[in-house]
């Protein structure tokens, strides 16, 4: 079993509250859940109206299949058409 953990870290330049990002991040979390069947959270700079980073989690029993997933994931994320500015982001997969 391999447990895939991805973090990423976004800009929300047009923003003016926390209202507005909970609005943005609620979108692209339940697109991401919904589309890949993933576990999606908002995980750092809760207090921040313009910075946000979320944490996906996938669970399966291919390392290559759970890289492959929170690869796509990225590419939505990215390509999307959020009010988002896509910063960085990072993939770990733990083999259990």
């Amino acid at each position: 079993m391999n447990v895939g953990i991805l973090k990423i870290h976004l800009r929300l330049p047009e923003n003016l509250s926390l209202k507005g990002k909970r609005q943005v991040l609620k979108s692209i979390i339940a697109q991401l859940h919904n589309r890949f069947n993933v576990s999606v959270a908002e995980v750092a700079e809760n207090d921040l109206w313009q910075l946000a980073t979320i944490a996906v989690c996938a669970v399966s029993n291919d390392q290559r299949f759970t890289n492959e997933v929170l690869s796509k994931v990225v590419n939505v994320v990215e390509g999307g058409r959020f009010e988002i500015e896509f910063l960085d982001y990072e993939i770990e997969i733990i083999p259990l």
